[in-house]
């Protein structure tokens, strides 16, 4: 595997974390509010994120999820979401960037993957939820278009994969004029 190719995961889930918090940050006390994602208020995306990046420095050192066990179980959340995704998310980044973490296996529920695959699951998974919580709290919903379009172009291999393992809801019907941020939110089941 390339130098360029690790950096370039590395950079997209950077890009796609940076995305996820400057909207977090902007959440203020509307916690409860709803989002695009059925059934989840705005504390849940922010939850799973923290959850993900939780699990990533362990994934990436080569431990099963069996060997993980329940450590990671639970609320972790905690009374100050904000505090918890920015601790979370900078043991996630040290993780990525460790010595040939883009080329270890990653063993995932659903099989075993290199970690640049898997960092390119949890970026296009921060991008995507960054752009809900921006909807929940009324934000501006603007990605960054180079992670639009480098996730997109990941993602179009992939979608069925998601959609049939109950990842991602059905596609809405793509708009006329989608540009390649409508395009992707399409994909991933979204109504931009």
């Amino acid at each position: 595997m390339t130098t360029a190719v690790t950096l370039e995961a590395v950079e997209l889930y950077r890009r796609g974390a940076d995305e996820f918090t400057s909207r977090a940050r902007s959440v203020a006390r509307r916690w409860s509010g709803p989002t695009p994602c059925a059934g989840w208020d705005v504390r849940a995306p922010v939850r799973h994120v923290v959850e993900e990046e939780s699990w990533m420095p362990p994934l990436l050192a080569g431990s099963t999820i069996a060997e993980v066990g329940d450590a990671l179980a639970g609320d972790l959340l905690g009374d100050d979401p904000l505090r918890a995704l920015l601790a979370a998310s900078a043991s996630a980044d040290a993780a990525l960037a460790a010595d040939g973490a883009m080329e270890r296996t990653v063993h995932l529920s659903f099989g075993d993957v290199p970690g640049r695959e898997y960092a390119m699951q949890v970026a296009a998974d921060h991008l995507v939820h960054a752009w809900d919580l921006a909807r929940a709290v009324g934000g501006d919903t603007r990605l960054d278009p180079a992670a639009v379009v480098a996730v997109r172009a990941w993602f179009a291999s992939n979608e069925q994969a998601y959609r049939d393992a109950g990842l991602i809801g059905p596609r809405p019907p793509m708009p006329p004029d989608a540009g390649p941020q409508e395009e992707l939110l399409v994909m991933y089941g979204r109504t931009p």
